[in-house]
């Protein structure tokens, strides 16, 4: 490799950071949501790296999970600096919605590092064989969310952008399994982006 290959290479690294020169920064309030309802609950510093994103790393996939346990497990672990992941959030059978990690922060929650960089996470109360805990409520408010996140980051509502964790490259997960209606939940996404 030329040294002009190698510069052009270590230049988008460099651009990536750039926020953390002085003053450069987003402004933070510890507490801040991204979507307008949800409850603040922070994940461990330690299952998230700090970021900048869309400028540092642009976002154009939104990962669908499945806990395999409650809601208050995935909170749980996720305040666990031991687990050493998180999701930005977690969607309760009666579509209350906490968020761990803001949306301009890397979580750890799909096993693939450039997944992580480039996607928001979203967790879902429940287990992948039991179909029964797919609420009409935790359907609807995830895809209420999932537009919102789609509309900020001018993501496509499709199969291509929104993805199962299973789907991500190098993981061992199965979630969000197979009773998760992937044709039902792009319609309530659809619909809710366009009201």
């Amino acid at each position: 490799m030329g040294a002009g290959t190698a510069g052009y290479a270590g230049r988008g690294e460099v651009q990536r950071w750039w926020w953390r020169v002085s003053g450069r920064e987003r402004p933070r309030t510890n507490g801040a949501l991204d979507h307008a309802g949800a409850e603040w609950v922070a994940a461990s510093s330690a299952n998230w790296r700090r970021a900048s994103r869309p400028d540092d790393y642009g976002v154009d996939r939104v990962v669908v999970h499945v806990v395999q346990g409650s809601y208050s497990d995935a909170l749980r672990v996720f305040r666990d600096p031991l687990h050493e992941a998180a999701a930005h959030y977690v969607v309760r059978k009666d579509g209350h919605i906490a968020q761990t990690v803001r949306e301009l922060d890397v979580a750890f929650h799909s096993g693939n590092r450039a997944f992580n960089e480039r996607s928001i996470g979203i967790e879902h109360e429940g287990y992948v064989d039991r179909p029964a805990g797919f609420t009409d409520a935790m359907y609807t408010a995830s895809a209420r969310l999932t537009a919102g996140i789609c509309a900020r980051y001018k993501i496509p509502v499709d199969r291509t952008h929104i993805v199962a964790h299973s789907e991500v490259p190098g993981t061992d997960h199965t979630d969000p399994g197979p009773h998760w209606d992937w044709d039902r939940y792009l319609r309530l996404v659809r619909e809710a982006a366009a009201s």
